[in-house]
C-alpha cells in the first residue's frame, strides 16, 4: 500500500524533474549575437560608419572577417577631417584598394596626400565598378607629379573638384581628359567660403574651356564660390554639352548673365538654373526669351535684380515649381500681383522669399490664400514684420507643406505664442518633413502646458525629420521631449543646422556635395 509519504516524494522527484526540463530548453532556446549567422551581422554592419567598423572588427575573428568583407566598403571617405578614415601611408591605402575595396566600390573621397598616380592607376585597375569620385585639393600647396599616370578609373558618373586658391591643376588635368568622356555630373567646389576680407590675386587654377570639350555628356553642372568663373565659362559649357538639365554657380560673383539668353537657346533641357550670390544685371535677365525656355527651378536669391526684372521675367515663366528669391529689395507686393494675374504660380511647390522686407503681411497673405495649398515647401524667414500672427491665419491653407522656415534672430518688439503655433503646424501640415523656428530665444513664450502642444506635433507629424530652434530654454523643452520618444536626431540648433527648399529640387541628390 503505498504511503503519502511515498506520493510526496515522487511528486517532488517529478517537480524537479521538470524544472530541469525547463532549464535546458530555456539554455537551448537562448540566442546571443555569437549564434546570429554572418548575413545577419553583415547587414547589422551596414548601418556602422567606416570608424566604427575599424572598431568593432577588434572583437574577435569571426567579426574581423565579416568586418572586411568587401560589401561594407561600397561608399568610402578619407577624409578625416569631414568624419572620414585616417588613412597613416599610400601603401595602406594601395592594401586596402586590393584587399578591402575591390569591385564593390563605388564612391571613394581622397584628400590631396593620397591622390597620387600609383593610388588613381591601383583604383582603375581594381576597382572597375567606381563611378563617384572626390578630390580633395583645398588645401594642397603643391601637387604630386603626375607625369607617369597612365590609368585612371574609366566608368565614373561623378566627379567632385575642391579647388585650391593657388595650385593649377592642368598638369593633372590634361592626363584625365581622356578617361571622364562619360561624366554626368561635376562639382568644382571653389574657395568662397575662405574667402578674406583683403582682395588677393585671383588665379584661374583649373581650364574650363579645356575642360568642357572632355566631359560631353554632362547634366549636372555644379560650380560653387570660385572666384574666377564669370559668363564666358557658363557660354563655354552650353556651347558642348547638350544634355545639361541643372546649371548651379552659386556664390560666383563674377557672374552677370550676359550669356543666360545664349545658355536657353543652347541648352534646350536645362529645367534648373540656381545663380545665389551671383551678380546678375537685370538687363541681361529681361534679354532671355523665358516663354520658350524649359525652366522650372530658379533660384536668384541675393542678385539685386530690380521690380520690373522680376515682373517681367516672372510673368514669362510658364512653369516653374520653385522659386528662390530672398534677400531681394525689389521684390515687393508689386511682383506678387503682377505673377498671380499672369497665372504662372500654378505649378508652384516651392516658395522662398527670406529677408524680402518690401513684401506686406496682407501682400503675403493673398499670393498664399490662392497658392498655400500646393506649396510643399514655404521660407518667410528673416522679415521682423511677418510674426505668429500672419502664419496663424496660413496655416489651415497649408495642408500639403513639407518644409517650413519662419521667423528672424533680429530680436522683437512683440512675442511669439509658440505653443499656439505648434499645435496650428500640428493640425494641419501632416505631411511635415522639416521645419525651422529661427526667432530668438527671448522672444518665445510658452507656458507649462508647452509638452502637450509639442506631443501633438510629435505624434501628428510622425516624418518629421528635422526640427531647427535657436538654442535657448525652449529648445532644451522640445529636444528632451523627442528624445523621450527615442527621436534623438530631430531636434536641432540653428547653430549647426539650416532647413531649405533645396530638398525639393528635382536634381537635389546629384547637387549635394562634401
Amino acid at each position: 500500500m503505498t504511503t503519502w509519504t511515498q506520493l510526496n516524494v515522487e511528486s517532488a522527484t517529478s517537480a524537479i524533474s521538470r524544472d530541469d526540463l525547463r532549464s535546458s530548453i530555456r539554455r537551448r532556446n537562448v540566442t546571443t549575437i555569437e549564434k546570429l549567422p554572418d548575413k545577419v551581422i553583415l547587414n547589422i554592419f551596414c548601418y556602422l560608419s567606416h570608424r566604427e567598423i575599424c572598431r568593432v572588427a577588434r572583437v574577435c575573428k569571426r567579426w574581423r572577417q565579416i568586418a572586411y568583407d568587401t560589401r561594407l566598403w561600397k561608399h568610402v571617405s578619407l577624409r578625416p577631417e569631414v568624419s572620414g578614415l585616417h588613412v597613416g601611408s599610400l601603401e595602406s591605402l594601395l592594401n586596402l584598394i586590393s584587399v578591402r575595396f575591390g569591385p564593390s566600390l563605388r564612391y571613394i573621397e581622397l584628400p590631396i596626400e593620397l591622390i597620387t598616380h600609383t593610388v588613381l592607376h591601383e583604383l582603375a585597375n581594381k576597382c572597375p565598378n567606381l563611378t563617384h569620385m572626390l578630390l580633395d585639393f583645398s588645401t594642397a600647396m603643391q601637387l604630386h607629379d603626375f607625369s607617369e599616370m597612365q590609368a585612371f578609373p574609366t566608368k565614373l558618373k561623378y566627379m567632385c573638384i575642391c579647388l585650391s586658391e593657388v595650385i593649377f591643376m592642368e598638369g593633372f588635368m590634361r592626363k584625365i581628359y581622356n578617361f571622364i568622356n562619360g561624366l554626368e555630373i561635376l562639382h568644382l567646389i571653389g574657395t568662397y567660403e575662405k574667402v578674406e576680407e583683403e582682395e588677393e590675386e585671383i588665379y584661374e587654377v583649373i581650364n574650363v574651356h579645356k575642360l568642357k570639350s572632355a566631359t560631353p555628356n554632362l547634366r549636372v553642372i555644379n560650380l560653387y564660390g570660385i572666384n574666377f568663373v564669370d559668363d564666358s565659362h557658363i557660354d563655354a559649357f552650353s556651347s558642348n554639352c547638350i544634355q545639361l538639365e541643372c546649371l548651379a554657380v552659386n556664390f560666383c560673383s563674377k557672374v552677370t548673365g550676359s550669356t543666360m539668353k545664349t545658355l536657353f537657346q543652347r541648352s534646350r533641357r536645362l529645367t534648373c538654373l540656381l545663380m545665389q550670390g551671383t551678380n546678375l544685371q537685370s538687363e541681361y535677365v529681361m534679354q532671355v526669351e523665358w516663354e520658350k525656355s524649359s525652366i522650372q527651378e530658379l533660384d536668384v536669391t541675393a542678385t539685386d535684380l530690380t521690380t520690373e526684372c522680376l515682373i517681367d521675367m516672372l510673368t514669362r515663366i510658364p512653369g516653374l515649381r520653385f522659386l528662390s528669391a530672398g534677400q531681394l529689395n525689389g521684390f515687393n507686393d508689386s511682383v506678387l500681383k503682377a505673377w498671380t494675374e499672369a497665372g504662372n504660380p500654378r505649378n508652384l511647390i516651392a516658395l522662398n522669399l527670406d529677408s524680402s522686407d518690401n513684401l506686406t503681411d496682407d501682400g503675403l497673405h493673398k499670393f498664399l490664400s490662392r497658392h498655400g495649398h500646393q506649396l510643399w515647401g514655404v521660407a518667410l524667414s528673416g522679415m521682423p514684420h511677418i510674426t505668429d500672427q500672419l502664419w496663424q491665419s496660413i496655416l489651415p491653407i497649408l495642408t500639403n507643406t513639407k518644409i517650413v522656415v519662419m521667423g528672424t534672430q533680429e530680436r522683437l518688439g512683440v512675442n511669439i505664442h509658440v505653443d499656439q503655433l505648434m499645435d496650428g503646424i500640428a493640425n494641419n501640415c501632416p505631411n511635415l518633413e522639416r521645419l525651422e523656428l529661427r526667432w530668438d530665444p527671448e522672444n518665445l513664450r510658452f507656458s507649462d502646458k508647452s509638452q502637450k502642444a509639442i506631443d501633438i506635433l510629435r505624434v501628428k507629424c510622425i516624418k518629421l525629420r528635422c526640427l531647427v530652434l535657436s538654442d535657448g530654454r525652449y529648445y532644451e523643452i522640445v529636444k528632451a521631449n523627442f528624445e523621450r520618444a527615442d527621436r534623438t536626431t530631430v531636434v536641432r540648433t540653428t547653430t549647426c543646422s539650416r532647413v531649405t527648399n533645396y530638398y525639393l529640387l528635382h536634381n537635389y541628390k546629384d547637387l549635394i556635395f562634401n
